[in-house]
């Protein structure tokens, strides 16, 4: 299969992930939209091994015909890596059928550290770039480190991230000493993420208080597995397959979704800021003087299950 990029106007977005099932399969449903320049994909070494989830990244974009879109490994580390139970099936998704029917991976590795080329490719950007970011603020955080100039090129952030009016997904069992409220895309550095909220540069979250409403069923999986003659709809099903036995959540394509279908989306404006420290470390907060971000707060959930299956049967 192949997909390609038709429209003369479209938008320049660099893809930040960090390689966990769902972030595989919100670049699935990026690779589909039309409107989208992809300029490249970088992942980040979170929820996952980096080597196999660099690797399925790569053999992702070979099934879909777009192997002219670089890959780049960062190399930062965060305060509080994932657990190892997460981070294992970067190994599993590397090794689907789907993705190794060919021998040898066509897709660009970018020789230099994630984080250095974001840098470099951001400050050579011709006009503004969209970040959308479904892991950690590390690699980013990292990049303004190395070209603090870079800010005044990018659009907007859009980011998987944060928890403010429900619990975190932080297990305050597994991570002891730490109440609960953080969210793990943020707790894994709460610095980084305190760092670009620092910045002046536009922010939008999709916190838990919204994924929360987009549970990964036994439903929605067999929906996808009745479409798998569509590559797309067969590697979603096999992902969603590999989790379907915990609570799992549509995190990750559901705000590369607000790319694709913003009108399917209602936000609100708020002020807020990144608790580094205590018990609550890695906790978005709200208050009057914090940082003005967006906050996606409601979705049609027909309109967006609807556009991602049609999406995945592309």
């Amino acid at each position: 299969m192949t997909l390609t990029d038709s429209s003369s106007a479209r938008r320049p977005v660099l893809f930040i992930h960090d390689g966990g099932v769902d972030d595989y399969l919100a670049l699935a449903l990026l690779l589909t939209m039309e409107h989208i320049e992809i300029l490249a994909v970088v992942v980040t070494p979170a929820d996952c091994y980096i080597k196999p989830a660099v690797s399925a990244t790569r053999k992702i974009l070979d099934l879909v015909g777009r192997s002219d879109i670089p890959v780049a490994e960062s190399t930062v580390r965060g305060l509080n890596p994932f657990p190892r139970i997460f981070r294992r099936d970067a190994f599993s998704v590397d090794h689907f059928p789907i993705l190794n029917e060919k021998e040898g991976v066509r897709t660009q590795l970018v020789a230099q550290r994630g984080q250095a080329f974001v840098a470099e490719l951001l400050a050579a950007a011709k006009q503004p770039v969209t970040i959308l970011e479904t892991g950690p603020l590390t690699t980013l955080a990292e990049a303004l480190l190395i070209d603090p100039s870079i800010s005044e090129k990018i659009r907007e952030i859009i980011w998987m991230g944060g928890a403010f009016h429900v619990p975190g997904n932080v297990d305050k069992v597994i991570e002891g000493g730490q109440d609960g409220s953080a969210e793990w895309n943020v707790y894994f550095d709460p610095e980084a993420a305190a760092q670009v909220f620092q910045t002046a540069i536009p922010l939008t979250l999709c916190p838990l208080d919204l994924t929360n409403r987009v549970p990964i069923t036994s439903q929605f999986v067999l929906r996808l597995c009745r479409q798998r003659r569509h590559p797309l709809s067969e590697l979603a099903a096999m992902c969603y397959a590999l989790v379907l036995h915990q609570d799992y959540f549509a995190w990750d394509v559901l705000t590369c979704a607000y790319l694709g279908r913003p009108e399917l989306f209602s936000l609100r404006s708020a002020r807020a800021s990144v608790i580094t420290e205590g018990v609550s470390q890695g906790r978005t907060v709200e208050h009057p003087q914090g940082r003005p971000i967006s906050i996606l707060q409601e979705v049609d959930l027909e309109g967006f299950y609807s556009y991602l299956f049609a999406q995945l049967s592309r």
